[in-house]
């Protein structure tokens, strides 16, 4: 997968995303990270990229010349289609479902904002806006990491067991179910007696439940357009006895 960023900050981006299993990603290839600092395409003798807002208001305006420009230079060293998301308070909010479709794709560009907000004719490049959720951070060079990342790690090669990501929380609309590793006990804290007894059938269950259990108190939400099997249905009738009980 190729991703473009445009960003005032490039060292913020390029060492962010450069760590753990992304930065493993892009040292094998499997991700094709640039970079590209907008500043460089200024025009004017202070190398500046914002102005003043017509009709005044508080605050400055990305100018649309610098990232006009610096897209020109992505789309002809890629040619071709490519998803231009923008980083917006005003998007749609990222979730694992955008992350899913997004990783389907070849290439992507991420346009990072800063000060008061974009000249609109800047949207006029763009295929998504996009936002974290409902607050506002000094710039979109963090959004557009953690999207980078939650998007790379659906990539086929990417994580060493591809099960992994199946199995996430949101992935399969539910959250995830607990875990365990060695001890079998530890401060008198024991691991459930089903994930030790090698009954691969009994575990599932047990994790499926689990998954439906977490999702009920933690995540009701999750569960109102959810289309539960029989058997979580089931489930869910014992997990509400069960808190109704407590």
């Amino acid at each position: 997968m190729k991703i473009d960023v445009l960003s005032l900050f490039p060292d913020m981006v390029q060492n962010g995303l450069s760590q753990s299993i992304i930065g493993k990603a892009i040292d094998r290839d499997l991700i094709d990270l640039e970079v590209t600092d907008f500043r460089d395409f200024s025009v004017n003798k202070h190398n500046s990229v914002d102005d003043a807002p017509y009709g005044g208001g508080a605050g400055m305006l990305l100018r649309p010349q610098p990232i006009f420009e610096a897209m020109d230079q992505v789309n002809a060293k890629n040619p071709g289609h490519k998803r231009v998301i923008l980083l917006d308070p005003a998007g749609v909010t990222f979730n694992q479902k955008v992350a899913e479709e997004f990783a389907q794709e070849d290439h992507l560009v991420f346009i990072c904002g800063h000060y008061e907000g974009y000249d609109e004719r800047i949207r006029t490049l763009v295929t998504d806006e996009v936002s974290l959720g409902d607050f506002v951070v000094t710039g979109g060079e963090l959004g557009a990491m953690v999207m980078i990342d939650a998007i790379s790690r659906l990539v086929p090669g990417v994580l060493g067991n591809e099960q992994s990501a199946v199995t996430d929380s949101f992935s399969t609309g539910l959250l995830e179910h607990p875990q365990y590793t060695r001890p079998p006990e530890y401060r008198g804290l024991k691991v459930p007696e089903v994930l030790m007894n090698g009954n691969h059938k009994l575990i599932n269950q047990w994790r499926d439940k689990m998954s439906l259990k977490r999702t009920y108190e933690r995540r009701p939400d999750l569960l109102e357009n959810f289309d539960l099997t029989a058997d979580q249905q089931k489930w869910l009738r014992e997990i509400k006895q069960e808190a109704a009980e407590k």
